[in-house]
Protein backbone atom coordinates (compact mmCIF):
# COMPACT_ATOMS: atom_id res chain seq x y z
CA UNK A 1 0.00 0.00 0.00
CA UNK A 2 0.94 3.64 -0.37
CA UNK A 3 1.90 4.80 3.12
CA UNK A 4 0.27 8.10 4.10
CA UNK A 5 0.74 7.50 7.83
CA UNK A 6 4.52 7.67 8.31
CA UNK A 7 6.45 10.50 9.98
CA UNK A 8 9.32 9.91 7.52
CA UNK A 9 8.54 13.35 6.09
CA UNK A 10 11.51 13.62 3.74
CA UNK A 11 11.82 9.97 2.71
CA UNK A 12 15.26 9.76 4.31
CA UNK A 13 14.68 6.41 6.04
CA UNK A 14 15.29 4.72 2.68
CA UNK A 15 17.66 7.26 1.11
CA UNK A 16 20.77 5.46 -0.23
CA UNK A 17 23.22 7.93 1.34
CA UNK A 18 21.61 7.61 4.77
CA UNK A 19 21.49 3.81 4.65
CA UNK A 20 25.06 3.62 3.38
CA UNK A 21 26.33 5.80 6.22
CA UNK A 22 24.75 3.44 8.74
CA UNK A 23 26.06 0.32 7.01
CA UNK A 24 29.60 1.69 6.72
CA UNK A 25 29.65 2.57 10.42
CA UNK A 26 28.42 -0.88 11.44
CA UNK A 27 31.13 -2.48 9.28
CA UNK A 28 33.84 -0.37 10.96
CA UNK A 29 32.59 -0.05 14.54
CA UNK A 30 30.07 -2.83 15.10
CA UNK A 31 26.43 -2.46 16.09
CA UNK A 32 25.88 -1.68 19.77
CA UNK A 33 27.48 1.16 21.73
CA UNK A 34 28.16 -1.14 24.68
CA UNK A 35 27.47 1.20 27.61
CA UNK A 36 25.85 4.41 28.76
CA UNK A 37 27.32 7.68 27.53
CA UNK A 38 28.90 8.41 30.91
CA UNK A 39 30.74 5.07 30.95
CA UNK A 40 32.17 4.12 27.55
CA UNK A 41 29.36 4.61 25.03
CA UNK A 42 30.13 8.26 24.24
CA UNK A 43 31.12 7.82 20.58
CA UNK A 44 32.84 10.65 18.67
CA UNK A 45 30.01 10.55 16.10
CA UNK A 46 27.57 11.52 18.87
CA UNK A 47 29.58 14.65 19.66
CA UNK A 48 29.94 15.52 15.98
CA UNK A 49 26.18 15.28 15.49
CA UNK A 50 25.54 17.39 18.60
CA UNK A 51 27.85 20.15 17.31
CA UNK A 52 26.30 20.16 13.85
CA UNK A 53 22.73 20.15 15.13
CA UNK A 54 23.44 23.04 17.52
CA UNK A 55 25.04 25.08 14.71
CA UNK A 56 22.21 24.31 12.27
CA UNK A 57 19.45 25.08 14.74
CA UNK A 58 21.11 28.21 16.16
CA UNK A 59 21.77 27.10 19.76
CA UNK A 60 24.90 27.04 21.89
CA UNK A 61 24.86 23.32 22.62
CA UNK A 62 23.02 20.05 22.09
CA UNK A 63 22.53 16.76 23.95
CA UNK A 64 21.71 13.51 22.13
CA UNK A 65 19.50 10.84 23.73
CA UNK A 66 17.87 7.55 22.86
CA UNK A 67 14.34 8.74 22.04
CA UNK A 68 11.90 11.63 22.33
CA UNK A 69 10.18 9.87 25.22
CA UNK A 70 13.47 9.59 27.12
CA UNK A 71 14.33 13.19 26.29
CA UNK A 72 11.09 14.75 27.54
CA UNK A 73 10.72 12.59 30.64
CA UNK A 74 14.36 13.09 31.65
CA UNK A 75 14.35 16.80 30.84
CA UNK A 76 11.32 17.62 32.98
CA UNK A 77 12.50 15.45 35.87
CA UNK A 78 15.88 17.21 35.80
CA UNK A 79 14.42 20.73 35.73
CA UNK A 80 11.28 20.50 37.88
CA UNK A 81 10.30 19.40 41.38
CA UNK A 82 7.53 20.05 43.89
CA UNK A 83 8.58 23.71 44.09
CA UNK A 84 8.05 24.16 40.34
CA UNK A 85 4.90 25.40 38.60
CA UNK A 86 4.44 24.08 35.05
CA UNK A 87 2.04 25.55 32.49
CA UNK A 88 1.20 23.04 29.76
CA UNK A 89 -0.93 23.01 26.61
CA UNK A 90 -3.78 20.51 26.99
CA UNK A 91 -2.86 18.76 23.72
CA UNK A 92 0.82 18.24 24.50
CA UNK A 93 2.38 14.93 23.48
CA UNK A 94 2.19 12.05 25.96
CA UNK A 95 5.94 12.25 26.61
CA UNK A 96 5.54 15.81 27.91
CA UNK A 97 2.46 14.85 29.93
CA UNK A 98 4.30 11.94 31.56
CA UNK A 99 7.41 14.04 32.14
CA UNK A 100 5.37 16.62 34.03
CA UNK A 101 3.67 13.94 36.15
CA UNK A 102 6.92 12.21 37.03
CA UNK A 103 8.67 15.47 37.92
CA UNK A 104 6.40 16.03 40.91
CA UNK A 105 5.75 19.64 39.86
CA UNK A 106 2.42 21.39 40.16
CA UNK A 107 0.80 21.79 36.75
CA UNK A 108 -1.72 24.17 35.26
CA UNK A 109 -3.05 23.14 31.85
CA UNK A 110 -4.30 25.80 29.45
CA UNK A 111 -6.77 25.32 26.59
CA UNK A 112 -5.11 24.37 23.33
CA UNK A 113 -3.15 27.36 21.92
CA UNK A 114 -5.02 29.77 24.22
CA UNK A 115 -2.40 32.41 24.98
CA UNK A 116 -4.86 34.59 26.88
CA UNK A 117 -5.60 31.79 29.34
CA UNK A 118 -1.89 31.02 29.66
CA UNK A 119 -1.15 34.65 30.50
CA UNK A 120 -3.89 34.66 33.13
CA UNK A 121 -2.56 31.45 34.69
CA UNK A 122 0.97 32.86 34.81
CA UNK A 123 -0.30 35.89 36.66
CA UNK A 124 -2.34 33.76 39.07
CA UNK A 125 0.26 31.13 39.99
CA UNK A 126 3.62 32.45 41.19
CA UNK A 127 6.33 29.93 42.08
CA UNK A 128 10.02 29.57 42.85
CA UNK A 129 10.51 28.18 39.36
CA UNK A 130 8.09 28.31 36.42
CA UNK A 131 8.20 26.45 33.10
CA UNK A 132 5.94 26.78 30.05
CA UNK A 133 5.72 23.53 28.09
CA UNK A 134 4.28 23.12 24.59
CA UNK A 135 4.54 21.12 21.42
CA UNK A 136 5.63 23.08 18.36
CA UNK A 137 3.67 21.21 15.69
CA UNK A 138 0.92 19.19 17.39
CA UNK A 139 1.01 15.58 16.28
CA UNK A 140 -2.71 14.82 15.96
CA UNK A 141 -4.01 18.24 14.80
CA UNK A 142 -1.08 19.45 12.69
CA UNK A 143 -1.45 23.02 13.97
CA UNK A 144 1.35 25.06 15.53
CA UNK A 145 2.08 27.06 18.66
CA UNK A 146 2.81 30.79 18.53
CA UNK A 147 6.55 30.95 19.16
CA UNK A 148 6.89 34.70 19.53
CA UNK A 149 3.95 34.96 21.95
CA UNK A 150 5.24 32.07 24.06
CA UNK A 151 8.73 33.52 24.41
CA UNK A 152 7.25 36.93 25.27
CA UNK A 153 5.21 35.34 28.06
CA UNK A 154 8.27 33.42 29.28
CA UNK A 155 10.32 36.60 29.46
CA UNK A 156 7.66 38.73 31.17
CA UNK A 157 6.87 36.00 33.73
CA UNK A 158 10.48 34.92 34.40
CA UNK A 159 9.84 31.39 33.14
CA UNK A 160 11.66 28.82 31.05
CA UNK A 161 10.06 27.74 27.77
CA UNK A 162 10.28 24.13 26.57
CA UNK A 163 9.23 23.49 22.96
CA UNK A 164 9.00 19.97 21.54
CA UNK A 165 9.41 20.58 17.81
CA UNK A 166 9.69 16.93 16.81
CA UNK A 167 7.30 17.33 13.86
CA UNK A 168 8.56 20.77 12.83
CA UNK A 169 12.25 19.95 12.54
CA UNK A 170 13.06 19.29 8.89
CA UNK A 171 9.60 20.27 7.69
CA UNK A 172 8.87 23.94 8.51
CA UNK A 173 10.81 27.17 8.81
CA UNK A 174 13.87 28.39 6.87
CA UNK A 175 15.86 25.41 5.52
CA UNK A 176 13.55 23.16 7.51
CA UNK A 177 15.11 24.36 10.78
CA UNK A 178 11.75 24.26 12.53
CA UNK A 179 9.30 26.52 14.29
CA UNK A 180 11.78 28.22 16.61
CA UNK A 181 13.80 29.36 13.58
CA UNK A 182 10.60 30.43 11.82
CA UNK A 183 9.55 32.41 14.90
CA UNK A 184 12.99 33.97 15.32
CA UNK A 185 13.48 32.65 18.86
CA UNK A 186 16.13 29.95 18.27
CA UNK A 187 18.97 30.31 20.75
CA UNK A 188 17.02 32.45 23.21
CA UNK A 189 18.54 31.81 26.68
CA UNK A 190 15.08 31.02 28.13
CA UNK A 191 14.34 28.44 25.42
CA UNK A 192 14.96 24.70 25.53
CA UNK A 193 14.03 22.82 22.36
CA UNK A 194 13.51 19.09 21.97
CA UNK A 195 13.74 17.41 18.57
CA UNK A 196 13.84 13.94 17.14
CA UNK A 197 15.83 11.96 14.61
CA UNK A 198 12.95 9.52 14.12
CA UNK A 199 10.82 11.69 11.85
CA UNK A 200 12.21 13.97 9.12
CA UNK A 201 15.73 12.57 9.71
CA UNK A 202 14.53 9.04 8.97
CA UNK A 203 16.64 7.57 11.78
CA UNK A 204 16.16 7.11 15.54
CA UNK A 205 17.04 9.11 18.63
CA UNK A 206 16.35 12.58 20.00
CA UNK A 207 18.15 15.75 20.99
CA UNK A 208 17.82 18.69 23.38
CA UNK A 209 19.02 22.17 22.44
CA UNK A 210 19.80 25.03 24.81
CA UNK A 211 22.50 27.18 26.33
CA UNK A 212 25.88 25.57 27.01
CA UNK A 213 25.31 25.87 30.76
CA UNK A 214 21.87 24.25 30.54
CA UNK A 215 23.08 21.35 28.41
CA UNK A 216 26.03 20.66 30.73
CA UNK A 217 23.66 20.63 33.69
CA UNK A 218 21.37 18.16 31.94
CA UNK A 219 24.33 15.96 31.03
CA UNK A 220 25.06 15.58 34.74
CA UNK A 221 21.46 15.27 36.02
CA UNK A 222 19.27 13.51 33.43
CA UNK A 223 18.55 10.01 34.69
CA UNK A 224 17.28 8.89 31.26
CA UNK A 225 20.70 9.78 29.83
CA UNK A 226 22.89 8.56 32.67
CA UNK A 227 21.19 5.20 33.07
CA UNK A 228 20.48 4.35 29.40
CA UNK A 229 22.71 2.64 26.86
CA UNK A 230 23.99 5.14 24.31
CA UNK A 231 22.73 5.14 20.74
CA UNK A 232 24.58 2.77 18.40
CA UNK A 233 27.15 4.75 16.37
CA UNK A 234 25.36 3.85 13.12
CA UNK A 235 22.40 6.04 14.08
CA UNK A 236 24.27 9.36 14.52
CA UNK A 237 26.21 8.49 11.35
CA UNK A 238 22.91 8.11 9.48
CA UNK A 239 21.60 11.34 11.04
CA UNK A 240 24.71 13.26 9.92
CA UNK A 241 24.13 12.07 6.36
CA UNK A 242 20.46 13.04 6.64
CA UNK A 243 21.37 16.49 7.99
CA UNK A 244 23.60 17.14 4.98
CA UNK A 245 20.72 16.25 2.66
CA UNK A 246 18.25 18.44 4.57
CA UNK A 247 20.64 21.41 4.36
CA UNK A 248 20.66 21.14 0.56
CA UNK A 249 17.01 22.16 0.57
CA UNK A 250 15.66 20.08 -2.31
CA UNK A 251 13.79 17.58 -0.14
CA UNK A 252 12.23 20.28 2.02
CA UNK A 253 11.04 22.09 -1.12
CA UNK A 254 9.65 18.83 -2.50
CA UNK A 255 7.71 18.26 0.71
CA UNK A 256 6.23 21.77 0.59
CA UNK A 257 5.31 21.24 -3.07
CA UNK A 258 3.53 18.01 -2.23
CA UNK A 259 1.73 19.70 0.65
CA UNK A 260 0.55 22.51 -1.62
CA UNK A 261 -0.68 20.02 -4.21
CA UNK A 262 -2.59 18.01 -1.63
CA UNK A 263 -4.28 21.08 -0.15
CA UNK A 264 -5.27 22.24 -3.64
CA UNK A 265 -6.72 18.88 -4.63
CA UNK A 266 -8.64 18.51 -1.36
CA UNK A 267 -10.01 22.06 -1.17
CA UNK A 268 -13.58 20.69 -1.00
CA UNK A 269 -12.79 18.60 2.09
CA UNK A 270 -13.09 19.89 5.64
CA UNK A 271 -9.47 19.31 6.56
CA UNK A 272 -8.29 20.72 9.87
CA UNK A 273 -6.22 23.94 9.52
CA UNK A 274 -2.59 22.89 9.14
CA UNK A 275 0.47 24.13 7.27
CA UNK A 276 2.46 21.09 8.40
CA UNK A 277 2.77 17.66 6.73
CA UNK A 278 0.11 16.43 9.18
CA UNK A 279 -3.26 16.84 7.44
CA UNK A 280 -6.11 15.47 9.61
CA UNK A 281 -9.58 14.91 8.18
CA UNK A 282 -12.11 15.04 11.05
CA UNK A 283 -14.77 12.34 10.94
CA UNK A 284 -16.36 12.35 14.39
CA UNK A 285 -17.51 8.87 15.31
CA UNK A 286 -15.07 5.99 15.73
CA UNK A 287 -17.04 3.54 13.58
CA UNK A 288 -17.19 5.91 10.62
CA UNK A 289 -13.47 6.66 10.83
CA UNK A 290 -12.68 2.94 10.92
CA UNK A 291 -14.95 2.30 7.93
CA UNK A 292 -13.27 5.05 5.87
CA UNK A 293 -9.80 3.76 6.76
CA UNK A 294 -10.90 0.29 5.68
CA UNK A 295 -12.16 1.57 2.34
CA UNK A 296 -8.89 3.39 1.72
CA UNK A 297 -6.98 0.21 2.56
CA UNK A 298 -8.92 -1.67 -0.09
CA UNK A 299 -7.89 1.03 -2.58
CA UNK A 300 -4.23 0.62 -1.61
CA UNK A 301 -3.77 3.55 0.79
CA UNK A 302 -2.64 3.20 4.39
CA UNK A 303 -4.35 6.06 6.28
CA UNK A 304 -5.15 4.97 9.84
CA UNK A 305 -8.16 6.06 11.85
CA UNK A 306 -7.12 7.94 14.99
CA UNK A 307 -9.58 7.38 17.85
CA UNK A 308 -9.88 7.99 21.59
CA UNK A 309 -7.95 7.96 23.85
CA UNK A 310 -5.35 9.35 21.44
CA UNK A 311 -7.80 12.15 20.60
CA UNK A 312 -10.84 13.37 22.59
CA UNK A 313 -14.17 11.56 22.35
CA UNK A 314 -16.16 12.49 19.27
CA UNK A 315 -13.11 13.75 17.33
CA UNK A 316 -12.00 10.58 15.51
CA UNK A 317 -10.17 11.39 12.32
CA UNK A 318 -8.11 10.18 9.41
CA UNK A 319 -4.56 11.39 10.02
CA UNK A 320 -2.91 11.90 6.65
CA UNK A 321 0.82 12.61 6.59
CA UNK A 322 2.68 13.74 3.49
CA UNK A 323 6.26 13.06 2.51
CA UNK A 324 8.72 14.37 -0.04
CA UNK A 325 8.88 10.75 -1.26
CA UNK A 326 5.24 10.76 -2.42
CA UNK A 327 4.70 11.20 -6.15
CA UNK A 328 2.19 13.59 -7.67
CA UNK A 329 0.26 10.58 -8.97
CA UNK A 330 0.00 9.01 -5.51
CA UNK A 331 -1.20 12.28 -3.97
CA UNK A 332 -3.72 12.80 -6.76
CA UNK A 333 -5.12 9.30 -6.40
CA UNK A 334 -5.45 9.68 -2.62
CA UNK A 335 -7.24 13.02 -3.02
CA UNK A 336 -9.69 11.42 -5.44
CA UNK A 337 -10.34 8.57 -3.01
CA UNK A 338 -10.94 11.00 -0.14
CA UNK A 339 -13.33 13.11 -2.23
CA UNK A 340 -15.44 10.04 -2.87
CA UNK A 341 -16.39 10.12 0.82
CA UNK A 342 -17.87 13.63 0.60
Amino acid sequence: MFNFASNDYLGLATHPAVMQAACDTIAKQGLGSGASRLISGDAPLIHQLERELADWKGFEDCLLLGSGMLANIGLLQALADRHTQIFADKLNHASLVDGVRLSGARCQRFAHLDMHQLEALLQKHPAERRIIVSDGVFSMDGDTADMSRLIDLAETSDALLIIDDAHGTGTVGPEGRGLTALGGIAGNPRLIEVGTLGKAFGSYGAFILGSAEMIEGLRQRMRTLIYSTALPPALPAAALAALNLIKQGDLVQQLHGNLGLFRKLTSKLSLMPSDSPIQPLPVGEDEQAMAMAGQLKQLGFFVPAIRPPTVPEGTARLRITLSAAHSRQEITQLAQALESFV
